[in-house]
């Protein structure tokens, strides 16, 4: 009979990042110092949960397509945000899509073991003036793994004035073929259609991806899942401090435009983001601070 894994975290590199490993009898996880990114997270004897390109550069300064970036302190192209939002930094600085944190290194500020949990809380200081960013502000974001993965991100507020901002935990995951699967707790919900110019919907019923896909959804308040009937289990994903949510997948035409990324590799994967987006800003008085987590949970595999 195999051993039973003990927890840990322990500290490692892939290629020129720094990264740390997570693992408990229950699964594993790989998480990147550049962006506190999450590359990876499989069950014990599952397919992943989190999927990352097989073509993910490895490189200091590179963002890897997959795994689960933070997107902080905006989400997308910086023009398309609140204007609360865009208020927050300086006229004509750069403002690179989904905002900083990504490209940044995160501190460590804690490892530790509980029970047979492995856990990791990563910290990124945002001063006023970075990158024309107006407002100082502090991003911490725990990471627990035992029998599922829950990510929580939280934002204080360390500046004199009001900050509003945007977010979002774009967790990419992996389904055993994106045209089979089932995405459930949307029906009724409005949402943002990108690609139909903007103009605003309602769900109905569940959503299957059946072409290039980016919506935004709001007013969420209760789990979503993935039914998958190919790996034959179901991934629940359960949100707090977060009423909207995006739904994407580049189907055919726009993979072949994107970085790091096979031409088919759409069929492997579609991303459902944990979001504060559109109406839903974030807006932190002096000194306050905000959580926002989600948790992964896969249940049902081979039954």
């Amino acid at each position: 009979m195999r051993a039973q894994r003990s927890a840990a975290v322990v500290a490692t590199t892939v290629k020129d990042l720094p990264c740390w490993r997570l693992v408990s009898p229950h699964g594993e996880a790989l998480v990147a110092r550049q962006g506190a990114q999450v590359l990876y997270y499989a069950p014990t004897g599952q397919p992943p949960v989190v999927w990352l390109s097989d073509q993910a550069e490895f490189r200091t300064g590179s963002s890897l397509r997959g795994g689960i970036p933070v997107c902080w302190p905006w989400f997308g192209q910086f023009d398309r945000n609140p204007e609360l939002v865009r208020a927050m930094l300086a006229p004509g600085a750069d403002a690179p899509a989904h905002g900083f944190a990504r490209a940044l290194d995160w501190q460590e500020c804690g490892a530790r073991v509980e029970g047979d949990a492995a856990c990791l809380r990563l910290r990124l200081d945002l001063p006023a003036g970075h990158g024309g960013w107006n407002h100082a502000a502090v991003a911490t974001l725990d990471i627990r793994l035992d029998d599922a993965l829950t990510l929580t991100l939280s934002t204080r507020n360390t500046g004199p004035g009001t900050l509003a901002l945007s977010q979002a935990l774009h967790t990419y995951f992996a389904v055993s073929d994106a045209r089979e699967v089932a995405i459930e707790g949307l029906d009724g919900a409005a949402y943002v259609d990108t690609l139909r110019d903007w103009t605003p919907q309602v769900q109905e019923g569940p959503l299957s991806i059946q072409g290039e896909t980016d919506r935004i959804y709001t007013g969420l308040s209760g789990p979503m899942q993935i039914r998958d009937p190919g790996w034959r289990r179901t991934v629940e994903i359960q949100a707090s401090g977060s009423r909207s949510a995006v739904v994407w997948n580049p189907w055919v035409d726009k993979s072949l435009r994107l970085s790091q990324f096979r031409p088919d590799a759409w069929r492997d994967m579609l991303c459902i983001e944990t979001a504060r987006v559109w109406d839903d800003v974030l807006e932190l008085a002096p000194g306050a601070a905000a959580d926002m987590s989600v948790t992964l949970r896969a249940v049902g595999w081979g039954a």
